[in-house]
């Protein structure tokens, strides 16, 4: 790594700056009105299950996503035996009464899981696990390469440890299915490409992160990732990650710095889709990328995306309201934004204007 952003405690780490552009749409939820039903879907390569994130041609950073879990040694019979257990997700039921709920007449654990984690992809929890990766990036100095102690990461996230100095079963399976998740589904994505006179497009496909390998301290102890993955509970003790988006300090420069003090607790007892706090921050670090900040700090947003980016689309509008200028405030309380004004807008539809600090959110 060829800037040491990380010299001094508490100074700033680098995330890229291209992970940051996608990273609200591809975690967008199945709430949000440009996401589109999860489809099965086989071709000569094999066979996959995909969910499309449309493009709002309104704005620039509206971009398509399509995030894609490829099935593995899947036989025909099998495949078969899954579309059957497709028809039995109701999304409706999903987005009306909770994904849980909507899963629930699929009776095999894998195809279940396997939709839970296509539908809650990149959650604010594992967007939290995603900035850790980042700052120990930083830290180790070893590029892409990252090496983690579970129990650390646990830690990290603010979980409490149990009276023998672990973590509960439930949160050490939903570590490992966090990190398999990230580590199964693609995401793709176009970029326009100018060739000669005409502009054509260079169609990325990539993971967030990449597990390439993983220790068990008690090696009598039975472990599989997939298999913890899709049936049990468990989770392997450390693992070496290599992060797929990772074209910052030390090749193109495109990344934004965030404080290293950054909080990526969870709040206890409350589900990671409720965390607008780290929705919010993670959309103000991607408009950092998409626009030009004006003065370099000053970021004008359209309300309604920065309503739909943070999951804010029931009729209760003084509700939304309400959770969305409590959540400026925590920002504001943590010195991510020194300020923040409703402006009026086009079509009567406001705009906010933040400003934000560059001690704490920095774009380069």
């Amino acid at each position: 790594m060829v800037l040491n952003v990380n010299s001094k405690e508490g100074t700033a780490f680098p995330v890229d700056g291209q992970l940051l552009m996608v990273l609200p749409r591809a975690g967008a939820s199945i709430k949000n009105p440009d996401v589109q039903l999860p489809i099965l879907r086989s071709d000569a390569d094999g066979y996959y299950l995909e969910m499309r994130v449309e493009a709002d041609t309104r704005d620039a950073s509206e971009v398509a996503v399509t995030r894609r879990v490829t099935l593995e040694n899947v036989s025909v019979e099998e495949w078969e035996d899954l579309k059957r257990q497709y028809a039995a997700l109701d999304l409706k039921i999903c987005t009306d009464q909770g994904i849980s709920k909507g899963l629930e007449k699929i009776q095999d654990r894998k195809i279940q899981r396997l939709f839970m984690a296509l539908l809650t992809f990149l959650n604010p929890r594992q967007v939290s696990i995603v900035l850790y990766l980042y700052k120990q990036a930083a830290r180790q100095g070893n590029g892409r390469l990252v090496t983690f102690r579970s129990n650390d990461l646990l830690e990290s996230l603010g979980y409490t440890r149990t009276k023998d100095g672990g973590f509960a079963a439930k949160l050490r399976s939903q570590l490992n299915r966090d990190l398999v998740a990230l580590h199964r589904t693609e995401l793709i994505l176009a970029q326009s490409l100018r060739k000669g006179n005409s502009v054509g497009a260079k169609v990325m496909i990539k993971s967030v992160l990449r597990i390439r390998d993983y220790e068990i301290d008690n090696v009598p102890r039975d472990f599989d990732l997939a298999k913890a993955a899709d049936y049990t509970y468990e989770l392997a003790d450390a693992y070496t990650v290599s992060l797929e988006f990772f074209e910052g300090p030390g090749r193109t420069g495109d990344y934004v710095l965030f404080a290293s003090n950054i909080d990526i607790k969870q709040k206890l007892g409350s589900n990671a889709k409720s965390d607008y706090k780290t929705k919010l921050l993670i959309y103000l670090a991607s408009r950092l990328k998409w626009d030009i900040p004006q003065d370099g700090q000053y970021l004008v947003i359209s309300k309604q995306y920065l309503f739909k980016n943070l999951d804010l689309l029931g009729s209760n509008s003084s509700r939304n309201n309400q959770i969305f200028w409590r959540t400026v405030d925590e920002l504001k309380q943590e010195g991510y934004i020194l300020g923040a004004q409703e402006l009026p807008g086009k079509k009567k539809v406001p705009n906010v204007q933040f400003q934000v600090n560059p001690e704490k959110l920095r774009n380069n």
